[in-house]
């Protein structure tokens, strides 16, 4: 049980370290080969941040875990509204600008409504892994033309977000490809680490895989999505915690289930299709809801979606 701690552990810091060393790296390219900052900030950062996810899942799938390879893409959506935002929330109510959040919230429901469709067909293979990341490409040149034909709030966090992790001016080529490298081998290797602990773990303490990849690993993962809000609430900068929640929710449920089906088709758990597929959409549905009621997200709606998630826990914890 404690080597199994430990893998958990170790695979955790080494996702966060190997996501942050990929986008840095990424960015800083991104930045010498002349891309905009718009560009990287919807594309690399969204991708490098979900990074933990992918390799986790795709390491799941391939390992024969496909409850933790679901459970890590649906239970850190979950966790991303309920704990995180809530948490968010608590600290400082979150405003929203309706005019930006459109395109978002169609793209937010959308895939979650995606995505429950391919965890009901049972087996997400190939066909449908295209078509979720089809999807997500389609999001992004949809974001990018509207976002670069006219300044608006959106655009502009997604270059506060690129521009949030420079690297310094004078790095050349070669430092920066490394750093893409040692980052894409550190997530590898601590998405190993956590799924070989994991496995152990939901073994030893009698719960499904299923479970574990719903809580222990889709937190973990999530990990750097809670640092992210937390400095932005702490910066006053509202708009920046609530887009990294709806942004990484539309990669995990077009890019990280599509990118994981392609490689891998992935048997869908029953207990997943019958209950927890359900929840996610559920809080979906609740956060644009609270959110268009009156474009804003006070401390009371965040305590209760940190409550929400406090029951789902126990709940599971039960099952």
């Amino acid at each position: 049980m404690t080597g199994s701690l430990l893998l958990v552990a170790g695979g955790l810091v080494l996702l966060a370290l190997g996501g942050e060393l990929l986008v840095r790296g990424a960015v800083g390219m991104a930045a010498r080969l002349g891309i905009s900052p718009l560009l990287a900030g919807l594309t690399i950062v969204g991708f490098g941040t979900s990074t933990p996810e992918l390799a986790t899942s795709v390491q799941a799938a391939l390992a024969g875990s496909p409850g933790i390879a679901v459970g890590n893409v649906v239970g850190s959506n979950i966790a991303n509204i309920l704990f995180i935002l809530g948490l968010s929330a608590v600290i400082l109510p979150l405003s929203v600008n309706p005019a930006s959040f459109q395109r978002d919230s169609l793209a937010l429901g959308g895939s979650a409504l995606l995505c429950t469709g391919a965890v009901l067909t049972g087996v997400i293979g190939p066909a449908i892994g295209v078509a979720l990341i089809a999807s997500l490409v389609g999001y992004l040149w949809w974001a990018y033309k509207s976002e670069s034909a006219a300044p608006c709030p959106e655009g502009a966090r997604h270059e506060h977000e690129a521009e949030d992790r420079p690297v310094p001016p004078n790095t050349g080529p070669v430092v920066l490809g490394s750093m893409i490298i040692a980052g894409l081998a550190a997530a590898i290797l601590g998405a190993g680490w956590l799924v070989e602990g994991a496995v152990v773990l939901a073994g030893a303490a009698g719960v499904s895989e299923s479970v574990i990849g719903l809580t222990v690993v889709a937190v973990g993962t999530s990990l750097p999505e809670l640092i992210a809000c937390i400095v932005a609430v702490l910066r006053k900068h509202e708009d920046v915690a609530l887009g990294n929640v709806v942004g990484s929710n539309i990669y995990n449920l077009l890019g990280i289930l599509g990118t994981t089906a392609v490689i891998t088709p992935i048997e869908v758990p029953a207990e997943i299709a019958a209950f927890d597929i359900w929840v996610m959409l559920g809080v979906t549905a609740l956060l644009l809801m609270q959110l268009r009621s009156g474009w804003k997200l006070s401390r009371i709606e965040g305590a209760l979606l940190v409550a929400l998630y406090v029951g789902y826990s126990l709940f599971l914890a039960m099952r």
